[in-house]
């Protein structure tokens, strides 16, 4: 044992409870799986289901006492709270939307939770990670994980080409990061993202502008890649294609979140001190992000493909957020990713309703005639893709309206102008959707359509019903996401 390790104390292990329970849970489901009958395998997404919400209820247990742990590695307070909460919710609505599904294609089984639980708790270290290479360890784990649940369906040649391409450019953006890493650490001297920041704002240090430069840009590649933020999003549509429906879902909200608070706790703290070097970049690639995201969703005519390149627009939306360095666009961003997370995955909810199994229906006429049909589940999704698009009444309307405002303060005019444009553009997709649905009469294969299972029903009356309930009050939310967005820097 070294002789500078120092045990952690019994409030350091409370902060960090969730992490060690889902841990022991999914280790046990691995362990039971082979061991169980297979009738009995539903009782693994209950495991997971409770140990989810005790995860969440021992965050918030955990928020009377914040402070870091396991010698500064990793920090509770109210940002990583915030994001811990979000991704373990994510978590619940997902399990609701997979049991049926797996039942469906045959494939019920304890190993699809445990390595969505380990997939969770590593996107819990990535938002409570107070160092670069705890940040690493945390992301390691949420990516490995979605690569297996992306290949989930073994039998299914899509799935199996989405997992193997997710895995090969994972790794080389992961790599990218992991240099960047060690080039800031040969540079400062440290990992710790608090004494980077120190480091920089030293006058007494000189380090080496043209390498630090680099350096961040090696980071860049390996955050923009998890975020699915341009140049680095070609990847997202394949995959979320090619992936299971609950596990794009999945993907689409969870892992992209906790990116997200990883790439913001970067930029609030140790590189805050170069805001005006990363600025450029990232409104370059938020515009470039918005306008690819929301171009090529236009001519998508396969549901999930059309939701993949949807989501790499809203990722530019709140990179528009990241732009402005600040804690209102800090809390703008936190906000969108809430409220994003609900209304992607009550769309997502629906179209693994509508697929059924093996997927045979994902194209956007398969929908027509769905109000007939299906007229509650017709009004849910009309919901989301309100939401979505931005329309009042909705939290994608506040979210959008947050963001645009913080780039408005930050005196980023243009770029909140051409934010609001393609909004404008990404309307066209998203009604489409909506006329297909209410005005051509029912596709022969949604006449066939049987009854939601009970777990679809309630991820998406529960997606909508937070869709709505933000949109009406926002700062339910947002009052939360302003207090904790002070607090990482």
């Amino acid at each position: 044992m070294p002789a500078s390790f120092v045990p952690p104390s019994p409030q350091e292990l409370f902060r960090f409870a969730p992490e060690m329970l889902m841990t022991v849970v999914a280790t046990l489901i691995m362990v039971m799986e082979p061991l169980s009958a297979p009738e009995g395998k539903r009782k693994f997404a209950v495991m997971t289901f409770l140990a989810l919400i005790a995860g969440i209820v021992l965050t918030v247990m955990g928020t009377n006492d914040p402070g870091t742990a396991f010698s500064k590695m990793l920090v509770l307070d109210g940002f990583a709270a915030f994001f811990r909460i979000l991704v373990m919710v994510v978590g619940l609505l997902i399990v609701l939307i997979s049991t049926n599904y797996l039942k469906l294609e045959q494939h019920e089984s304890g190993e699809y939770y445990a390595v969505m639980l380990f997939s969770i708790i590593g996107q819990c270290l990535m938002v409570s990670a107070n160092e670069l290479i705890m940040l690493f360890i945390g992301l390691e784990c949420s990516s490995i994980a979605s690569y297996v649940l992306a290949g989930y369906l073994r039998d299914d040649k899509r799935n199996n080409e989405s997992a193997l391409k997710y895995f090969l450019l994972g790794s080389f953006a992961t790599a990218f990061l992991l240099y960047g890493v060690a080039w800031i650490y040969g540079l400062t001297g440290t990992t710790n993202l608090s004494a980077i920041r120190t480091t920089l704002l030293d006058p007494t240090n000189h380090p080496n502008l043209v390498m630090l430069g680099a350096a961040t840009a090696l980071l860049f590649v390996g955050l923009a890649f998890k975020v699915s933020a341009a140049p680095f999003q070609m990847w997202a549509p394949d995959v979320y294609q090619g992936a299971p429906a609950p596990v794009t879902a999945f993907m689409s909200v969870g892992p992209k979140a906790a990116a997200f608070a990883m790439f913001l706790r970067i930029l609030m703290t140790a590189f805050e001190p170069l805001k005006d070097r990363w600025e450029p970049i990232l409104w370059v690639s938020a515009l470039a992000t918005m306008i690819i995201g929301n171009f090529a969703a236009l001519r998508q005519t396969n549901i999930k493909r059309l939701l993949a390149y949807s989501s790499i627009a809203h990722a530019g939306y709140v990179m528009v957020a990241l732009t402005t360095h600040s804690e209102i666009g800090t809390a703008a961003a936190m906000f969108y990713l809430a409220s994003y997370a609900f209304m992607n995955i009550g769309a997502f909810a629906v179209v693994t309703y509508v697929a059924r199994r093996g997927e045979k229906h994902v194209a956007t006429q398969d929908l027509s005639g769905l109000s007939q049909t299906q007229p509650l589940v017709a009004a849910m999704l009309t919901i989301f893709l309100l939401s979505l698009t931005g329309i009042p009444l909705t939290a994608g309307f506040f979210g959008k309206f947050y963001i645009f405002k913080a780039a408005l303060d930050a005196n980023l005019i243009w770029l909140a102008v051409l934010g609001m444009l393609n909004s404008a553009v990404a309307a066209y997709y998203y009604l489409r959707i909506i006329v297909v649905m209410y005005m051509q009469p029912p596709a022969e294969s949604a006449e066939e359509l049987l009854a939601p299972s009970a777990g679809i029903r309630v991820a998406i009356l529960c997606t909508a019903i937070v869709t709505l309930f933000l949109g009406i009050f926002p700062s339910f939310v947002l009052d939360f996401a302003g207090r904790s967005a002070s607090l990482i820097r």
